[in-house]
């Protein structure tokens, strides 16, 4: 017994050297470009989005891009699933192989988000900081509720609509604690380093100055969006207040360091698939092989015509503010 426990520690330990080897210091500058190739049909059951690093390897937009584009100036990857003014509710596939993008579903249909009327679409760039993940069996001391199994979100404020698919260089600003339905679901405010005004931006007191309503949409957007499809209104910690800039980048590097426990398998991660190409050992079971990533790609349909998306997406919801 004692024997086993010894091995199970060594490949712990073993496990965390390799993975800190693997993964790049935070204050290391990378260059790195990624390309997306899709497949299935857009907007059906079949669309997934899948990533492929600049040697062209299929990655894990979860687990194989790095966190840090630059960590000494706190430059963080953002990988965008959905373009600002769009409705469809796009996301990483955590359960899938590979962790494409496809979009979520409820009660066998594709899911949209409504129109909170004066908002159509989402009103940010909005997706994820990989080799981060929001641990649902950590209470939050904070905000009091456990995490919501997901990558951290992001709302990106600059001035271009990104495209669905885009990994990013973003400036973080701020965070908003949103309780989900019972679990922390915590919103990074960020802005695109390359945005004309990133230099103008710097923490989130430059964001309600700069931007005048912004901040106030946005918790107005993520609190009512779900009333159409007969949920309560969203709650918030911190009386609806975003915190800084130093406060957000913490709450990423936790989410980051949850991660790491969960890559080297001292964290369950349940039905979470956490197969990567760039990150695990190949004696690793979480290790995915050039062959399995090109055959689980392949044995997706090839991306065809699209179909079109009803009308109804467009609808706009009128409900008084409380």
């Amino acid at each position: 017994m004692r024997m086993r426990s010894f091995f199970r520690l060594v490949f712990r330990l073993t496990n965390l050297t390799l993975l800190s080897a693997t993964i790049p210091h935070q204050n290391q500058h990378l260059i790195m470009s990624f390309t997306v190739e899709e497949r299935g049909i857009p907007n059906s059951l079949s669309y997934r989005l899948f990533f492929k690093n600049s040697e062209g390897k299929y990655i894990s937009p979860f687990h194989d891009i790095p966190i840090y584009a630059n960590g000494g100036q706190n430059l963080f990857h953002m990988v965008v699933e959905v373009p600002r003014w769009t409705n469809a509710k796009m996301e990483i596939a955590t359960k899938d192989l590979l962790n494409p993008i496809k979009q979520d579903v409820k009660k066998g249909k594709l899911r949209y988000v409504a129109n909170v009327f004066p908002h159509k679409g989402y009103i940010w760039n909005y997706g994820a900081i990989p080799q981060t993940w929001e641990d649902p069996g950590h209470k939050d001391r904070d905000t009091g509720c456990c995490g919501d199994n997901d990558p951290i979100d992001v709302c990106e404020i600059g001035s271009k609509v990104c495209s669905r698919g885009d990994v990013i260089k973003v400036k973080v600003l701020g965070v908003l604690a949103m309780i989900d339905e019972g679990e922390t679901d915590w919103k990074v405010i960020a802005i695109n380093a390359d945005d004309p005004e990133a230099n103008e931006l710097n923490n989130i007191s430059d964001v309600q100055r700069l931007k005048p309503g912004y901040l106030e949409a946005t918790v107005d957007w993520f609190k009512r969006y779900k009333v159409p499809d007969g949920k309560p209104e969203n709650q918030f910690a911190f009386n609806e207040e975003f915190k800084d800039k130093d406060f957000a980048i913490e709450v990423i590097k936790s989410t980051h360091n949850f991660w790491k426990a969960l890559i080297c398998q001292q964290t369950d991660g349940g039905e979470l698939n956490c197969k990567n190409t760039c990150i695990s050992p190949s004696e690793s079971p979480f290790c995915c092989t050039v062959e399995e990533a090109k055959g689980a790609v392949g044995a997706t349909c090839p991306c065809g015509k699209e179909e079109p998306i009803s009308s109804s997406v467009d609808k706009w919801f009128y409900y008084e503010k409380k």
